[in-house]
């Protein structure tokens, strides 16, 4: 079966400088075509630059006064390589097209004078290449994708089950260094050393409170990093309103955000499909994230919150998808990459630990589902929540550096994200 391709969904774009040649190429192609004409180089310049985004195909004579065609083709390739190029010059000139092909400025000559017929019949090959491109490309970025995100899900497991392992081993001395703190006071009064008698009594006191401060938060971190990255021991069943939760979670941390100057935005709909949850982990979810953007939020910013039902198709469950959008500080593209790993920091003044996000990231995929932090074009980031519905009997949850491993000797996984769809 024939592929029904439409041939007005891009333009065509046809550059000469004759008249006569102009007018007969556009009665007899305009029917069928969306086509675009230019008299001269510099004209067909102007209208490329206006429609890069909507053209497939040029078409352009040789000579030309000015900017001549092989140039005009050049600048094309420079500004969309996409585009399909060809060049339509006399027996004359072919030394002049034969190296425009050998420089890969052009796709394609057409000898004049032409036949209409076999114009159009080109024209439309080079519009069905030019489709074709798109949709291999597509298909490209989108199961590039699909490796991207299995190797981040890799690495935060990774990641997590070294920061358990350490979090296990540093508990250890955490604890021995905290008792020591706690017994100071007493060990002192003890020995009968009076520290309001010292040289420099606020000092001393003020010293100790802090130590004793940073070392619980170490504590309660390690503790948070043991518990979100091991697996829950059977699968989540209470039934909840994650809008709910969200507003519990936003309620209350509202006076923290007020007191910072920030502005939240709460769009999210009544009426959700409750989640099956973990009903001792997920309350962590929501306000972990509201944590992460409370502390990494300049006074000014606001916050967006949004969310959407989304419905079953053939490859995965029903989920609903949670955004958290601001206009908060940026992160590169490299450091997009490591806004999960334990300790990362989105701004150097947080006041976070780094690693809440890699504790929502764990809570998200102990329940199947995923979070993504994407760049806003505006500026800030996007945090989106995927979370299903139903998380199906059987799934497990991949562990350790065995992910990666598993994925790069999976031989029909391969087959199956380089094949045709």
């Amino acid at each position: 079966m024939e592929p029904n391709y439409d041939y007005k969904r891009f333009a065509v774009l046809y550059v000469d400088d004759e008249e006569k040649s102009l007018r007969n190429v556009t009665k007899y192609l305009a029917p069928n075509l969306r086509l675009l004409t230019a008299a001269s180089g510099e004209a067909g310049l102007k209208l490329l630059q206006a429609n890069l985004d909507d053209l497939a195909v040029i078409v352009s004579d040789q000579r030309m006064p000015g900017m001549q065609g092989v140039k005009l083709l050049e600048q094309a390739r420079q500004l969309r390589p996409r585009i399909i190029r060809m060049l339509a010059t006399a027996y004359s000139d072919m030394d002049a097209a034969v190296a425009a092909i050998n420089s890969g400025a052009v796709y394609k000559y057409i000898s004049k004078p032409f036949n209409l017929d076999d114009l159009e019949i080109t024209i439309k090959r080079a519009i069905e290449f030019f489709l074709l491109q798109r949709e291999r490309d597509a298909l490209l970025r989108e199961k590039l994708s699909v490796v991207h995100k299995m190797v981040i899900t890799d690495r935060v497991l990774g990641l997590g089950v070294m920061a358990a392992g350490l979090s296990h081993n540093l508990r250890n001395s955490m604890a021995a260094i905290r008792t020591f703190l706690e017994l100071t006071p007493e060990m002192l009064h003890r020995e009968r050393l009076d520290l309001d008698r010292l040289q420099h009594p606020s000092f001393w006191h003020d010293f100790h409170s802090k130590v004793q401060t940073r070392l619980k938060a170490v504590i309660e971190v390690l503790d948070g990093v043991a518990q979100f990255t091991e697996p829950p021991a059977s699968l989540p069943r209470l039934e909840v309103d994650a809008a709910a939760s969200l507003q519990t979670a936003l309620d209350g941390l509202r006076e923290e955000f007020r007191n910072r100057s920030l502005t939240v935005v709460n769009r999210v709909p009544a009426g959700l499909p409750k989640l099956k949850v973990d009903g001792e982990r997920f309350p962590r979810l929501f306000p972990l994230l509201l944590r992460e953007e409370l502390n990494n939020l300049q006074p000014g910013n606001t916050l967006e919150l949004d969310a959407r039902a989304v419905e079953a198709t053939p490859e995965k469950g029903a989920e609903v998808e949670f955004t958290l959008s601001d206009n908060g500080p940026g992160l590169a593209e490299e450091a997009l990459r490591s806004a999960f790993d334990p300790f990362f920091s989105r701004t150097e003044n947080s006041a976070d630990l780094g690693v809440g996000l890699m504790a929502s990231f764990f809570i998200a995929h102990h329940h199947g589902g995923r979070i993504e932090v994407l760049p806003r074009p505006e500026g800030g980031l996007k945090y989106v929540v995927h979370l299903p519905v139903d998380r199906p009997e059987g799934v497990a949850t991949e562990q350790g550096g065995d992910f990666l491993a598993r994925l790069m000797t999976n031989e029909r996984l391969w087959e199956k994200l380089l094949a045709n769809p």
